[in-house]
């Protein structure tokens, strides 16, 4: 495996340059302390592996990633940071990793250990991808979809963890407004999130993905990819892929990621 690794701070590449040296399948690993350095050397020369800090003087690391993988797609992203901020960036350009500063040894060689494995291709006829991994996020062809408020957001968030089973309108208010009455000046304001969401979702072209009837509401898992589901159906990528925190904004999320969790031992 041919690895690269570009980052601007000259002890963190020692160190991770050292840490590579003695993982195994590393073949070669070449260091660089900018962007423009990596891309010179990559006009004739390959790598396997691109192991890249974000932020970064000039070219931060999100734009020397989309460069890579112009020229050559196969090449898989790790992400090297001190910035948990820009997780979603990263999951928007495909990165197979993303570790926080300081990395350990065994970290690193869990990162390279995943990129090695074959991953089946995503669906082409799914334009909605879903991360739960983490925060809760919802990307609409490769665009991540902002959310006009909050509830409306975390109502979908709990519909995806439903995993399509249908859920009644005071059933889903419970769960956004544990501690309110389901009056009606409440069911006037859940009324208003519900709006919100479906606007949003038109808006991005990617209603199809929400059923809300007069008896209750659901997502429709087939419309959408997600790594919850993939992880549940015994995806090897997405099983690897989770590092044991779901939706980590919302604390009703904690019982399945307690599953989650289980399903691994």
């Amino acid at each position: 495996m041919k690895v690269i690794c570009v980052d601007d701070e000259e002890l963190i590449l020692r160190h991770t340059l050292k840490l590579l040296e003695d993982i195994k399948g590393v073949e070669d690993a070449k260091g660089f302390n900018g962007a423009e350095a990596a891309l010179d050397y990559l006009r004739d020369n390959s790598a396997d592996v691109a192991i890249l800090d974000i932020d970064m003087p000039g070219m931060n690391g999100i734009t020397l990633a989309e460069r890579i993988k112009k020229k050559d797609p196969d090449t898989a992203i790790i992400f090297l940071t001190g910035y948990s901020e820009y997780a979603v960036e990263a999951f928007s350009i495909r990165a197979s990793g993303y570790l926080l500063k300081p990395v350990s040894k065994k970290k690193l060689e869990d990162e390279l250990s995943y990129v090695k494995q074959p991953r089946p291709e995503m669906s082409t006829e799914k334009k909605v991808v879903i991360k739960t991994f983490g925060e809760f996020d919802v990307f609409a062809d490769g665009k991540p979809v902002a959310f006009s408020r909050s509830k409306a957001k975390e109502l979908l968030a709990w519909l995806v963890d439903r995993q399509g089973g249908t859920v009644s309108r005071a059933e889903a208010f419970a769960m956004l407004w544990e501690d309110l009455e389901y009056d009606r000046s409440m069911q006037k304001q859940f009324d208003v999130v519900i709006r919100s969401l479906r606007q949003t979702l038109t808006e991005y072209g990617i209603a199809d993905i929400l059923d809300v009837q007069r008896g209750g509401m659901r997502v429709v898992p087939e419309n959408l990819d997600c790594d919850l589901y993939r992880f549940l159906a015994g995806d090897i990528t997405a099983v690897n892929a989770y590092r044991g925190e779901y939706m980590s904004s919302y604390t009703w999320a904690s019982d399945t990621e307690g599953f989650m969790s289980t399903r691994l031992m």
